[in-house]
């Protein structure tokens, strides 16, 4: 596994052990304000763990198109993917489902 791949599975582990912690915050009735603090904390860092992926997903896209009319189409999916991602949406066709 590459050192890139780890970073990000890592950081995943870091995400998840987040989202426990306000499970735990709020089976404890914590107050309100702490609990959406960390909820903002994980929606900044999925939005980095996205963000280095799409980084990824645009260099692997983009390096294997060989022809102009590959190129075409990479940049055509990288696009429509990057739009999906702006949105928030769970697909690669631009819904937000």
């Amino acid at each position: 596994m590459d050192q890139e791949k780890t970073r990000l599975l890592n950081r995943l582990r870091r995400i998840e052990g987040q989202i426990k912690g306000i499970q735990k915050m709020l089976e404890t009735e914590q107050c309100c304000s702490e609990i959406l603090v960390q909820i903002a904390a994980v929606r900044a860092a999925i939005n980095r763990v996205g963000g280095l992926l799409f980084e990824r997903f645009a260099k692997n896209c983009l390096a294997g198109a060989d022809t102009p009319e590959a190129q075409q189409q990479a940049l055509s999916d990288l696009l429509r993917t990057m739009n999906s991602f702006m949105k928030g949406g769970g697909g690669t066709d631009g819904s937000d489902r």
